[in-house]
C-alpha cells in the first residue's frame, strides 16, 4: 500500500487515499485468514487442556497488583474514549470497544470469582447495573460514530443511495464509477 497525493487537492496535502490493486489485498486477506485461523486451531485445545487441568484452588501472588492493574486499563480506556468524544476524533471508536470489552471482562470475573460466598449479590448488582449497561452504551456509541462516518464516506465516494449496514459494508469500497450501486455494494474484489 502506498499513499498517493490527489492532484486536486491543495499543495502540501494528501488526500489519505491509498493505491491498493486486487492481488495485494487478495494476499493481506489471506494471510489475515491463515493468522487467525491459527489462533484457532492454538486456542481450542488450550483451552480444554486448561479445562481439564487447572487446580481447583489456587492462592495467587500480586492478587491486588493485577486487579488494580486492569483497573488501571479501565480508567485508561475510559479517559481516553472521553478524550476522543471531547476533540471529536475516530479514536473513540476502537476505545470504545476496548473499554466495553474490559467492562464484560470485569463482570464476568467478578461474578465468577465470588460465586458461591455471600458478595456475590454485590458482583451481580454491580454487573447488571454498571459495568453491563456501561458496555452497552460504549457500542452502541461507537457503532453510531461508524455508521455516521460510513454514511459521510459513501456520500463523499459518491455513491448513490445509502450505505449498506455494517455487517454488510466492506473493507474497503472503491471510488463510484459508471457502474454505478453494483460497485458500491460489491465493495473491493478479493476484501
Amino acid at each position: 500500500m502506498s499513499e498517493q497525493r490527489d492532484p486536486t487537492a491543495p499543495a502540501g496535502t494528501t488526500s489519505g487515499h491509498l493505491s491498493l490493486d486486487g492481488s495485494t489485498l487478495r494476499r493481506r486477506r489471506r494471510r489475515v485468514l491463515r493468522q487467525l485461523g491459527l489462533c484457532v486451531f492454538v486456542l481450542v485445545p488450550w483451552t480444554v487442556y486448561l479445562a481439564v487441568s487447572l487446580p481447583e484452588h489456587y492462592e495467587a501472588r500480586h492478587w491486588p497488583m493485577v486487579w488494580v492493574g486492569f483497573d488501571v486499563m479501565l480508567l485508561v480506556t475510559l479517559v481516553g474514549a472521553g478524550v476522543a468524544v471531547w476533540l471529536r476524533r475516530q479514536a473513540l471508536v476502537p476505545l470504545s470497544f476496548v473499554a466495553a470489552t474490559l467492562l464484560l471482562c470485569d463482570a464476568w470475573f467478578d461474578v465468577s470469582l465470588s460465586w458461591g460466598k455471600d458478595d456475590v449479590w454485590a458482583s451481580a448488582a454491580s454487573a447488571v447495573l454498571v459495568e453491563l449497561p456501561l458496555a452497552v452504551l460504549l457500542i452502541m456509541r461507537a457503532r453510531r460514530v461508524l455508521k455516521v462516518s460510513a454514511r459521510l464516506a459513501w456520500q463523499r465516494l459518491g455513491l448513490a443511495g445509502e450505505p449498506p449496514p455494517l455487517h454488510k459494508m466492506p473493507l474497503f469500497v472503491p471510488h463510484a464509477s459508471s457502474r454505478g450501486d453494483e460497485v458500491a455494494t460489491k465493495g473491493a474484489e478479493g476484501v
